[in-house]
């Protein structure tokens, strides 16, 4: 269903931990809270003079805390559906809120390049965090709540101690858009590939960049990494892929044979074949003990972007902008079946762990579920307001993960086909990758960022929505 009401664009959304109401901030000056069970709309909160640009909720769903515009937060009862207090001291438009799981602070980003800290007890501003220097546009506060992470348009990510009131460390990454991400098996390292033509090796634990893979001459759209976690295989517009050994940060060995730009890349679970889909209609399988190409799949009438192979190593789904998926049978080397009802461009696929499933997500801004033992779409997710650019599935096969142009990733339940948990970064969601503990997710956007993100808490909470 679709909530209709705001006379202004939509710029920010949460939702309470029971899962019951949303809370919507707009640019008609206002935010609306929202019934979920009866799909209407319950009251509109009134009282910034400008744009609401940022929203946040307490743990207990009984507070909301918006950021305008005007330069000001204000704190609501959405019991009382009254304005409790506002907090003023920024000297630019506030663009990110975030509140800390016990509900006593409030962290709050703006385009003064600074971040706040308030006291929502005592109703006034704790300290102000400076470093950026460029416009706020994301805050995350950890569980804890003694480290916030705050993303920059300076093309950085900072980490505070909200104990020490200091900035403990900065990340800085790729200088363009990030396409591709993937996590080692043992889940201590995520891989992302980017339109600078690198691809960077990161340690999850540290959350610092190992190092740096350069070779190819043109963006790289895919990576890929082996189940023992020492290659990565890598496809980029030059039309060929590489092969990289992790544990001594080298190439091995380039591929070549397709005729346009590999846009998607998947490796079988024993490392011994990699398949690739190009921007030349077809995919081809490699062998990668003896740096061959095997064999070429056709069949698709226009560019493969997107490739994933079933868990026993037997069959290829691939997605394609003909707005279509085939299933191949890797033994014979030919095309079983075409699942059609996309009505747009297939930008990426996924196979759950028991392989009975795929999901894939289209430019048409939705997901789709196939039952590949049927051969039939069995539901359709939409929630995404763009393309979707991202698919991945988590290793217990009950959630899927989005990402989309609209700058959000979605968290799927599978089996209710609700959304469970949202984040939103500051540019178009390119790629995202799940660690095998499941709630570790490594996103790639369009304008260079890595973010590292964690489903916090117990499954309880995760069903609840909680990020």
């Amino acid at each position: 269903f679709t909530f209709k009401g705001h006379s202004g664009l939509v710029n920010a959304v949460a939702v309470t931990a029971d899962g019951k109401r949303a809370i919507s901030g707009s640019w008609d000056k206002t935010l609306k809270v929202w019934d979920l069970t009866t799909r209407k709309e319950l009251f509109t909160l009134n009282g910034h003079s400008d744009s609401v640009y940022a929203l946040a909720v307490t743990a207990d769903g009984k507070g909301a805390i918006s950021g305008s515009r005007d330069n000001s937060l204000k704190v609501w009862d959405l019991t009382t559906r009254k304005e409790l207090f506002t907090f003023k001291g920024h000297s630019g438009l506030v663009n990110a809120v975030a509140v800390t799981a016990d509900g006593k602070r409030a962290i709050s980003g703006s385009w003064d390049k600074t971040l706040k800290v308030w006291d929502l007890t005592t109703r006034k501003e704790e300290f102000t965090l400076k470093g950026h220097s460029d416009l706020v546009n994301a805050v995350a506060v950890t569980e804890d709540g003694k480290r916030a992470i705050s993303g920059s348009s300076d093309k950085t990510l900072k980490i505070w101690d909200l104990t020490t009131e200091k900035e403990e460390f900065t990340l800085k990454g790729h200088g363009d858009l990030v396409n591709a991400v993937a996590v080692t098996p043992d889940g201590k390292r995520a891989i992302s590939g980017s339109w600078d033509k690198t691809f960077k090796v990161w340690d999850l634990t540290t959350r610092k960049e190992l190092f740096t893979l350069n070779g190819h001459s043109d963006s790289v759209y895919a990576v890929a990494v082996t189940e023992d976690g020492k290659r990565v295989i890598s496809g980029s517009r030059d039309k060929t892929l590489k092969v990289w050994d992790l544990t001594i940060a080298k190439e091995e060995f380039t591929l070549t044979g397709h005729s346009n730009s590999v846009y998607a890349v998947a490796i079988t679970p024993d490392g011994k074949r990699a398949i690739s889909g190009s921007w030349d209609n077809t995919l081809k399988v490699w062998d990668l003990t003896i740096a061959k190409e095997e064999f070429t799949l056709t069949g698709h009438s226009d560019s493969v972007y997107a490739v994933a192979i079933t868990p026993d190593g037997k069959r290829a789904i691939s997605g394609s902008w003909d707005k279509t998926l085939k299933v191949w049978d890797l033994t014979t080397r030919k095309e079983q079946f075409t699942l059609k009802g996309h009505s747009y461009s297939v930008n990426a696929v996924a196979v759950t762990p028991d392989g009975k499933l795929a999901i894939s997500g289209s430019w048409d801004k939705t997901l789709k579920v196939w039952d590949l033992t049927t051969r039939k779409e069995q539901f359709t997710f939409k929630g995404h307001s763009d393309s979707v650019k991202a698919v991945a599935i988590t290793p217990d096969g009950k959630r899927a993960i989005s990402g989309s142009d609209d700058k959000t990733l979605k968290v799927w339940d599978l089996s209710s086909g609700n959304v469970i948990a949202s984040f939103t970064g500051e540019s178009s969601i390119a790629s995202c990758a799940i660690a095998p503990d499941g709630v570790t997710i490594v996103v790639g956007d369009a304008s260079g960022r890595v973010y590292f993100l964690r489903l916090e808490g117990s499954a309880e909470y995760l069903e609840k929505g909680m990020v």
